[in-house]
Parts: structure tokens; sequence; C-alpha cells
């Protein structure tokens, strides 16, 4: 496995942002960043809904020269433009090398995704079937197996949405093929099957900013194993 990634640090331009008072900027994740290194293979971004994890994703993503709303860098379309300005504030700092495949998964903007593959004329590249005459969660694999080439910059926010446990580790298994392939990732998530990926890096994003955290230590563990352990005694309090 290479040392390097594509992208190894995300830096915010402080200086140029008008105020910390205005969204995205006004949440506790930026308030109080700097920088953020990234892992030259795998990067999960976790948190609680809200905290800020996939306008970071989209940010990096736009800055990077992919279209806000997902797909490669070749598309340009556009639904409805959402995305924050923090794309503008960011310095994304590079590795000496380029990615030689790349793309960004969103899993709200999906079905858009798939029907600009239809209309670019391009869906035999992933996979046989086109994206649209299958399920959500075999269109979404179906992507990561077959348009995924390797040596690339792979950016997915959430791409456990329309996924199975069984998928989920599929997927997993795929990323770790790309990633002995030359490839990186970065991934907003709240699936504790995916994080569970050995070696990688966690930042957790929460009230408290941006910070690094061990999988055993994330929400995400702790409250699944105490579910499954304990899930009669869970289920009576929570309904009761």
């Amino acid at each position: 496995m290479r040392t390097r990634g594509y992208i190894s640090k995300v830096s915010l331009k402080r200086a140029e942002i008008d105020s910390f008072s205005d969204y995205p900027f006004n949440l506790p994740i930026f308030l109080r960043l700097d920088s953020i290194s990234l892992h030259p293979a795998v990067t999960f971004f976790v948190g609680e809904n809200g905290a800020g994890k996939s306008t970071l994703l989209e940010a990096i993503a736009a800055a990077f020269g992919f279209n806000p709303e997902g797909g490669s860098r070749n598309f340009r379309f556009s639904t409805r433009p959402s995305h924050s300005p923090l794309h503008e504030k960011i310095v994304l700092s590079r590795g000496f090398r380029k990615p030689k495949d790349g793309f960004f998964l969103r899993a709200e903007s999906f079905y858009n995704v798939a029907t600009e593959t239809e209309r670019l004329g391009v869906s035999d590249a992933y996979g046989a079937r086109p994206l649209h005459e299958q399920s959500h969660g075999e269109s979404f694999l179906s992507l990561v197996m077959n348009r995924f080439t390797g040596k690339g910059l792979y950016i997915l926010d959430e791409p456990e949405a329309a996924l199975s446990p069984t998928r989920q580790l599929a997927l997993m298994r795929r990323i770790h093929d790309l990633v002995n392939e030359d490839s990186q990732f970065l991934i907003a998530t709240h699936s504790p099957i995916l994080m569970a990926y050995p070696n990688a890096r966690i930042l957790n994003c929460d009230s408290e900013g941006i910070r690094e955290t061990a999988y055993r230590e994330t929400e995400h563990y702790n409250v699944s194993v105490d579910f499954l352990n304990n899930f009669p005694a869970r289920i009576k309090n929570l309904l009761e």
C-alpha cells in the first residue's frame, strides 16, 4: 500500500471568512477548525445528523473539481444549486500525483446521477444493467464494482444508505481492493460496519469540533454493541 494520498490535508482559510455567524461557518466543527489531516487510504467522517460532515465532504469534492451534486469530474448537471460556499474557503494539500479516476457519491442525489449516465450515454460503464433498472442498493454496489477502476479519489457520502449489512460488507471488501489499487477514500458514514475498516482514520464531528477517535470510542460502535447485547431490556425501556 502506498504512503501518500491524493489529498493529505484540508485547511480552512479563516482570514477570508467574513463572519462565523453565517452558515455553514457557524457550525461547531468550523468555529475552531484550522486544518485536518487525511489518511492516505481511508478517512471516515462520523458524527450526529447536522454536525456538518456531509457539508465538509461536499466542499472537499467541489474544491477538487467534482460536480457538487455527485458524479465524476465530467458531470456538470445541476438540479437545484444548494451547495454552500465552503468550497471557496478551503485549501486542499494535494500529492504530487494526480488520480486517474474519481467519483463523488451522494446518497441523496444518486437518482440524478443515474439519469445523467443515461443522458451522456455512458451507462455501460456502470454495469450490465442500467442503474435505473436496479434497486437503490443494487445500483449503489454496481457503481462501486464497475465504475470505480482504481488509482482514484473516491468521496462517498453515506454510501450505506441503501445497503443491507451483507452488502455493506461487500462494499468494504471492494474498498479494500481499490485501496490496494492505489486509491484513496473519504467517507461520511453512520455505519459501524464500514467504519471498522482497519487502520482507517476516524474523524468525529461534534460540538467540540473535529477530532480523531478510535473505532471503539465512537458512539456508533458503543450504541450498536449495547443494543445488540441487551436489546430486550433496551426495547422495553424505550417503548414503556
